[in-house]
């Protein structure tokens, strides 16, 4: 029987710097609300508040000010008072950060957009291609999508059966750049996760490497380390002419007779 695996709840201790770009104002704060009598949470504030500010602006306002709160609130942002414990209080102004540009891509959150949300930034931000764009923002671009591209001239791009048809009839979006009386197209499509690898945990709750993978173990658990090798020196008393010997002793002899006697082997 198939077993469908179950979607982890997400709270404020499994929010992540990718997952907290699914969520909105509201989202976050009804996740702070619910963690409002975890002592865990309160001790780790700035480390979950670093996570939200990695997707949000958080602005901290004054909350008998209801100039500033209006302010904020025209701005886009939502403005809710967190009770962070039993003496303090706080009062977030709170709004998603935009993304607009090519800069404001990153690995975390490109996942996030859709295809044609990419298109069009990619179209607000530059007008001279794709090969325009830095190595570093096609390499986040490319770690969620599917990029190819072609260049054609105007009249032969929407050729009947070519491949800006073919792309189109299989989903991609396009975004076309015009360069005089050539276009270039960039076609863009969401990339499938990958599966995780999983692992398999025995009785012993050690864990086992899937028989599908290539990670090899290696029991270095009786290999001495560096530093538990000693390496021992000579004792001069203990040398003499059985066991002294020099590159040149090996080298002593005259190689004529060495030569004369290897033929003499050979010729038996």
């Amino acid at each position: 029987m198939d077993q469908k695996t179950e979607k982890k709840v997400l709270t404020l201790k499994t929010l992540t710097k990718s997952s907290v770009w699914d969520v909105q104002e509201n989202d976050i704060f009804r996740l702070c609300e619910s963690a409002e009598k975890d002592a865990e949470m309160k001790d780790n504030l700035r480390h979950y508040t670093d996570i939200i500010r990695s997707a949000f602006m958080i602005e901290e306002i004054d909350p008998e000010s209801k100039l500033e709160k209006q302010k904020y609130e025209k701005q886009g942002y939502k403005v809710k008072q967190l009770k962070l414990d039993e003496n303090q209080k706080v009062t977030w102004a709170l709004k998603k950060r935009p993304i607009t540009r090519v800069t404001d891509l990153t690995y975390e959150n490109i996942r996030h957009i859709s295809a044609a949300k990419l298109v069009e930034v990619i179209d607000r931000n530059f007008g001279g291609g794709w090969d325009s764009l830095s190595q570093s923002i096609k390499d986040i671009i490319e770690s969620g999508f599917d990029i190819s591209t072609t260049t054609l001239p105007k009249d032969r791009l929407h050729k009947k059966g070519g491949l800006y048809e073919k792309k189109v009839a299989d989903g991609y979006d396009v975004l076309e750049v015009s360069k005089g009386t050539w276009v270039e197209a960039i076609f863009a499509k969401v990339k499938p996760e990958a599966e995780k690898p999983r692992m398999k945990f025995n009785s012993y709750n050690e864990e086992e490497v899937d028989e599908d993978s290539d990670v090899e173990i290696v029991d270095d658990y009786n290999k001495p380390d560096e530093d538990d090798i000693i390496i021992e020196e000579p004792n001069d008393e203990d040398i003499n002419e059985d066991n002294y010997s020099t590159m040149m002793d090996l080298g002593s002899g005259d190689p004529d007779e060495e030569a004369e006697g290897m033929a003499d082997y050979v010729d038996e």
